[in-house]
């Protein structure tokens, strides 16, 4: 398999937001969150972003110390599709953003090789501990995480407002939606 440097980063998330996405990067507290980040070591911005849709869905479940309520998860068997966003990063920076997502220190780069091979990975039992790879994108791999547990064995937990809000923010700049169309997706999540 040959060597990856680049990756797509696809958020599905409060990630859509750019400016969230940046706190991963570069560091800092976004806007209606409670946990400081400290970014990546390589605090480079994304080479590019593109918003598109995947096959599945996301769904709320487990509770945020960031944000107070449930979290986003995408589940590829969920029917419909995912409004997503891909940025273009380096592998250190999808390793560093994993980490913080998983409330780890960055630092340590991802060995890639099985979810490039097998499409998914679990690198722990916890929540964004599961890597999948949902193909690739100009010659990059397409690649996010979510939980090792299917929507459907997840107890839902509503998310909170500032949550629902940067979300719907960012499906807004990414996607270009209006906020019935946004206000339509998040709802339909929440009942997924």
């Amino acid at each position: 398999m040959p060597a990856v440097s680049l990756v797509w980063y696809v958020a599905y998330g409060s990630n859509t937001r750019a400016a969230r996405f940046d706190r991963y990067l570069a560091g800092g507290t976004p806007e209606g969150a409670a946990r400081c980040y400290p970014g990546c070591r390589d605090r480079t911005p994304p080479r590019a972003s593109v918003a598109f849709a995947v096959p599945g869905g996301i769904y709320f479940a487990t509770r945020s110390p960031v944000w107070g309520g449930g979290r986003a998860f995408y589940d590829p068997a969920l029917p419909g599709t995912a409004a997503v966003r891909a940025y273009l990063i380096t592998v250190g920076q999808f390793s560093d953003v994993a980490a913080q997502e998983m409330y780890r220190e960055p630092g340590e780069t991802l060995d890639l090789a099985e979810v490039l091979a097998h499409g998914r990975v679990e690198l722990g039992p916890g929540r964004y501990e599961t890597l999948l790879c949902l193909g690739e994108r100009d010659g990059h791999p397409l690649l996010t995480f979510t939980a090792p547990w299917s929507a459907a064995e997840a107890e839902r937990v509503a998310p909170s407002a500032a949550y629902l809000a940067t979300i719907a923010d960012g499906l807004r700049e990414s996607h270009g939606w209006d906020d019935a169309r946004t206000a339509a997706y998040l709802s339909a999540a929440a009942r997924a």
